[in-house]
């Protein structure tokens, strides 16, 4: 294959390849988004039961909480009302974040996992009057996730996201290198010329000036998918979504810090079980909350 063979081949695949890895680099960056989101989403759940919890809460009430314990519960509530209670019922607006798509991006399976990092991690935690660093340990939890970490479990998140973040400046490049690519081509033609056969010369010039016409194509397409890359990396942008969840996380265990009054292990406490049945172990919550109350009403007569 001659040079200006090569060259013609180039720039009228350029454009196609462009469009494929676009296509390619979008599907990627919405399953990013997606499986970012719906973690996020998660930790929107949880933080709201927490704020309903502390919003139920009388200050100045003197009981032995346990951070533990109080994180455990509510984590536990959130993941079954989530995955289970909610999809089971089928309700019309649920807030649930758990469909087909879901299980397939293994987002339950990376809630779970997340559950109990952080239940392992809080658990030895010495108590203090200053806050831990919780923000540390919420961000060790989602770095050390499998499921938050790679797409369909197999791709590594963090590098395909670096990758799609730089295609829009690959993009251009491209196109300037096609663009470069024709002219070199088209010049090798130019020096066989001979200004005293006009007619030749005025065909040799023509068909020069129609290749880079058409080579200039390549960078004009090149500009056109570089500009809808970074229009879909803004709209389709997971970092927003992983500061927001990281956030959430924090401050919701954060107000459970201040709240609990020690850091206290149960000696029999029941490990967190993300198969275990979502309607028997909230109704066995709210009866120990009972138990709970009624023993309190008892001790204050």
């Amino acid at each position: 294959m001659t040079t200006k063979a090569f060259a013609e081949y180039f720039i009228i695949s350029l454009p196609y390849v462009m469009g494929a890895v676009f296509l390619v680099g979008l599907f990627f960056r919405a399953v990013i988004y997606y499986t970012v989101r719906r973690h996020e989403s998660f930790a929107r759940e949880f933080e709201k039961r927490v704020n309903r919890f502390i919003e139920a809460e009388v200050p100045g009430k003197v009981e032995n909480v346990s951070f533990y314990v109080l994180t455990k519960k509510l984590l536990e509530r959130t993941y079954y009302e989530v995955f289970e209670i909610r999809d089971r019922m089928k309700r019309r607006k649920p807030d649930n974040v758990m469909s087909a798509s879901d299980r397939v991006f293994l987002v339950r399976q990376g809630c779970a996992w997340l559950v109990k990092d952080i239940l392992k991690q809080v658990k030895f935690l010495r108590w203090t009057d200053d806050n831990p660093k919780l923000l540390n340990i919420t961000k060790a939890t989602l770095q050390h996730n499998p499921c938050f970490n790679k797409v369909f479990g197999v791709i590594p998140m963090v590098g395909m996201n670096d990758l799609i973040s730089i295609l829009p400046g690959l993009f251009v490049v491209a196109g300037i290198l096609g663009t470069f690519i024709g002219i070199a081509g088209g010049l090798q033609e130019l020096g066989t010329m001979n200004l005293q056969d006009l007619e030749n010369t005025k065909n040799i010039m023509d068909r020069f000036l129609h290749e880079i016409s058409f080579a200039m194509k390549t960078s004009i397409a090149g500009i056109i998918f570089s500009l809808m890359a970074h229009v879909a990396n803004v709209i389709l942008s997971p970092e927003r979504a992983y500061v927001s969840m990281i956030d959430r996380f924090e401050s919701s265990l954060d107000l459970l810090w201040y709240r609990a009054d020690n850091n206290n292990f149960p000696a029999h406490e029941r490990p967190f079980d993300e198969h275990r049945d979502a309607v028997e172990a909230l109704a066995e919550d709210a009866l120990n909350k009972e138990i709970g109350k009624t023993a309190a009403v008892v001790r204050g007569a």
